[in-house]
């Protein structure tokens, strides 16, 4: 019997010895209808942005829900020029998840470590985050620390952004 993808990323987490807890509900699509359907309020709940620049690199950007992004100024942000979402066929073929399901969880689909996964440093500052395992219709709580030992796991060092500090600043 083949293995479904959620029951692979479940057994790697297990495996790297990460506790995760998993609830489920209702399909969502949206922040909005994730916090219909919120059943834990706890720590950091997260929104995930798959986009392209105009030469084909691809980023998995992982903000706090309520974090507004300008394309433009994140482009600039991460030196990728101007940046579009990537298309559904191209998330599949990358992430192996379908719009809706985006997930910083969803690197381990990436075999070919081809997508660059961006976390807001906003996202590691409240355990646990908040994230779909591979489908919309869960979500899993996973302690940052965690989510970056399993990112790394992949072959995907994050690169943590403050998104706070403006750009061409440095803090203090």
């Amino acid at each position: 019997m083949t293995s479904s993808p959620r029951d692979v990323l479940f057994e790697r987490l297990v495996a790297l010895g990460i506790e995760t807890e998993t609830v489920t509900h209702l399909p969502v699509f949206t922040v909005e209808e994730a916090k219909a359907h919120r059943v834990r309020h706890d720590g950091t709940h997260v929104k995930n942005l798959f986009v392209r620049n105009k030469k084909g690199a691809m980023w998995l950007v992982v903000l706090d829900e309520d974090r507004a992004v300008d394309l433009k100024e994140l482009g600039r942000r991460i030196g990728a020029g101007h940046l579009s979402f990537g298309s559904p066929d191209r998330l599949r073929r990358h992430l192996g998840v379908e719009p809706g399901s985006v997930t910083p969880l969803s690197a381990l689909m990436d075999t070919e470590g081809l997508v660059q996964v961006v976390l807001d440093a906003k996202v590691l500052t409240r355990d646990p985050v908040h994230c779909h395992p591979l489908t919309n219709d869960h979500t899993t709580a996973i302690r940052g620390e965690d989510l970056v030992r399993f990112l790394r796991a992949t072959g995907h060092e994050p690169v943590v952004l403050d998104l706070d500090v403006p750009a061409g600043t440095t803090p203090l």
